[in-house]
């Protein structure tokens, strides 16, 4: 399967923990209109609920991510 650059940049947050190097666990990110599931693979080990960028696409609806802390977020959570 062909790698969908598109996903690349997509901000998300991690539903099943990574592992790290050790193993993969599953992100959500918003994408094409809805929400998906992505196997997330991780330099380092990232717990259930984090923040994070996709940063690579491996192709196979598998991508590599790193933490993310969006500089938005204090703006996003007040009421207006």
């Amino acid at each position: 399967m062909a790698q969908d650059s598109s996903v690349v940049g997509c901000i998300g947050r991690i539903i099943v923990a990574t592992r790290g190097q050790s193993g993969p666990g599953e992100v959500l990110i918003s994408y094409r209109g809805g929400s998906e599931a992505l196997i997330a693979w991780s330099a380092q080990p990232l717990k259930r609920g984090t923040s994070v960028l996709v940063i690579n696409d491996r192709g196979t609806r598998t991508v590599d991510v790193s933490e993310w802390n969006d500089p938005l977020r204090p703006f996003q959570d007040e009421d207006y």
